[in-house]
């Protein structure tokens, strides 16, 4: 017995789920005969299989359609559905001290979630990237983007980049190798398309991933493709921020798949300030709170502490004397004095 057009069409478009596609394009994979009933009976059929949410409609023209992905419902309320905890990420610690950053027991990191470095040119984001790899090394993490790879001459092939090399030889407290001598970690050239190389249940740490200026505001759908392949892993994504931004390039766009956002800017001419943007889950207010630290040997994180509004300028650098404004001295015209 000849099998039905519903049956073979149906099959077709289970094999077709996510794509787009339309009638003359059917009716060729399908071979149909245009002049036979079954051109409209296909009509017929896509019809009503828009109305079981197969497909739906797309487009502008009358004929074409998208195929629906097809989801099964997730039972939530099961006898041996786990509850999962935390994630045990480490972040990074003050070389001087050993002391890991002090807001970090008020931030809850869960699997999936996906962690911001934005900061400003030289003022210490990759050396966060590369401190969250190094106090991570034993979950063996993925490192890939523009700062870590550069291809062999016209080959095919990818080595390390010098500066990369050299930072990691100057973190030598870390142990980069495991006991054979292999890697303990995974360097991928990988400059794009991130998601489609994500090693799933696994620290995937990205620096950085760059957007031309008139796409800035497809780092939403960048971050979303990326989240959904990390499945008990997460991302650590380092994005470039402009010195008078609050915000990474992409600004709110940046936040939305964001848990826990780490903000880097200039603090005096030898030290970084982060602050602590959103925070998703956390167990006391931590957003808004600001620390400064330096840089040693472009790796080692010093003197890190946490900063407070200076009382006297109220943050301005700049202070009242008489009709004149004069540089703050208790703060030092940054604005701010250690807490």
């Amino acid at each position: 017995m000849a099998e039905r057009l519903s049956d073979r069409l149906r099959e077709f478009l289970r094999n077709a789920q996510g794509r787009d596609v339309d009638l003359k394009y059917l009716r060729s994979e399908l071979k149909i005969d245009p002049d036979s009933p079954s051109w409209e009976t296909l009509k017929v059929l896509m019809h009503n299989f828009a109305k079981e949410k197969i497909v739906r409609p797309s487009g502008l023209k009358d004929g074409n359609y998208h195929v629906v992905r097809q989801v099964k419902p997730v039972r939530v309320f099961i006898k041996e559905r786990e509850r999962r905890p935390p994630f045990g990420l480490f972040f990074p610690k003050d070389f001087n001290t050993g002391m890991e950053m002090n807001f970090v027991e008020h931030i809850v990191i869960r699997e999936g979630d996906v962690i911001t470095v934005g900061g400003v040119s030289n003022y210490g984001k990759t050396t966060v990237a590369m401190n969250f790899c190094g106090e991570n090394i034993k979950y063996n993490p993925v490192l890939m983007g523009n700062e870590f790879t550069t291809r062999v001459g016209e080959t095919d092939e990818y080595e390390p980049t010098p500066r990369f090399l050299n930072r990691l030889d100057s973190m030598d407290w870390v142990e980069w190798v495991n006991g054979t001598g292999e890697d303990a970690f995974t360097l991928l050239p990988v400059r794009e398309d991130y998601a489609e190389h994500i090693v799933k249940d696994k620290i995937n740490i990205i620096d950085w991933i760059n957007l031309e200026g008139s796409r800035l505001y497809d780092i939403s759908k960048v971050m979303d493709n990326i989240k959904a392949e990390l499945g008990r892993g997460i991302a650590i994504i380092v994005l470039q921020k402009d010195p008078s931004s609050d915000a990474p390039r992409g600004r709110s766009f940046a936040k939305d798949f964001t848990d826990c956002e780490l903000l880097i800017d200039k603090f005096t001419e030898r030290e970084s300030m982060l602050t602590i943007g959103k925070v998703k889950e956390y167990t006391r207010p931590v957003i808004g709170r600001k620390f400064a630290f330096g840089i040693s040997q472009g790796v080692k994180i010093i003197n890190f502490r946490e900063i407070v509004r200076c009382n006297i300028c109220y943050g301005k650098g700049w202070k009242k004397s008489g009709n004149t404004s004069i540089p703050c001295d208790d703060c030092n015209r940054t604005g701010y004095i250690d807490k």
